[in-house]
């Protein structure tokens, strides 16, 4: 199973990178968590937009999602080979979300702005999802708004992403022994968070990770003004494994 980083910033994209988006491929399976800010350009460098299976958001909050709309005219007006949808999971509430956002779009037919090209669907949190080679399975996360961590499991094989989150048990057990965790680290370590929390440190990932008996640890969703070094010190001071701070562009294989 790969991991390919497309997007690895917080919601203020650094200088010449995305926000959060990660392609997971396994076999002939191609699933794309999130398609946050400037993803979709860093898509191409490794796949056409029609080749993916599947998109699945881990939750409606601008920076994990809003490249969506570049890949619907992706769909549309780019070059294709077949006219298969391509599958779109969102969490609860996201459909109407996401639908009266496009509503304020001029018309361009009297078509579905996004069912042209979308299957659009709820995911259930507690019953996962089967794309392809690849069984999903989500756990619900601490932060501002309903949010879900990700893991992927193909071949024997599985990577678990944090989304945004808090330190939390439930990423804690998804992510239980898994090859990879892929974990934000928005936060300066000491830093306050506003209360209820909704985001984490390295330090805090470090400790995540631990407690989970992970592999490896990978550090993501993080700003600029965080030095690689810092993140990677932070974490490593918590978690005995092995510490990667991911950039755009990154392939991994668990």
């Amino acid at each position: 199973m790969d991991l390919t980083v497309l997007g690895s910033s917080n919601a203020v994209p650094r200088p010449g990178r995305a926000c959060s988006s990660y392609l997971v491929g396994s076999g002939g399976s191609a699933l794309v968590i999130d398609l946050g800010t400037g993803a979709l350009g860093n898509l191409y460098r490794h796949r056409s937009a029609e080749s993916i299976d599947a998109v699945v958001v881990s939750h409606m909050h601008a920076d994990h999602f809003l490249d969506l709309i570049p890949l619907r005219y992706a769909l549309k007006y780019g070059p294709r080979t077949h006219d298969k949808k391509i599958a779109l999971w969102l969490p609860e509430g996201g459909q109407e979300m996401l639908r009266k956002m496009v509503e304020a779009f001029v018309p361009e037919s009297p078509g579905d702005f996004l069912g042209e090209v979308f299957d659009v669907a709820t995911y259930d949190a507690a019953a996962g999802l089967r794309i392809g080679e690849l069984r999903v399975k989500f756990g619900a996360t601490e932060h501002y708004i309903p949010t879900f961590a990700i893991r992927c499991e193909a071949g024997g094989r599985s990577l678990t992403y944090s989304a945004d989150t808090a330190p939390s048990e439930n990423v804690v057990r998804l992510a239980h022994e898994c090859d990879l965790f892929l974990c934000e680290a928005t936060l300066r370590s000491g830093d306050a968070d506003s209360r209820p929390r909704g985001h984490a440190s390295a330090r805090e990932a470090g400790e995540m990770a631990q407690s989970a008996g992970v592999a490896k640890l990978l550090l993501t969703h993080y700003p600029a003004e965080l030095s690689v070094e810092r993140l990677s010190t932070e974490a490593s001071a918590e978690f005995a494994g092995g510490v990667a701070v991911v950039d755009d562009g990154e392939v991994f294989t668990a």
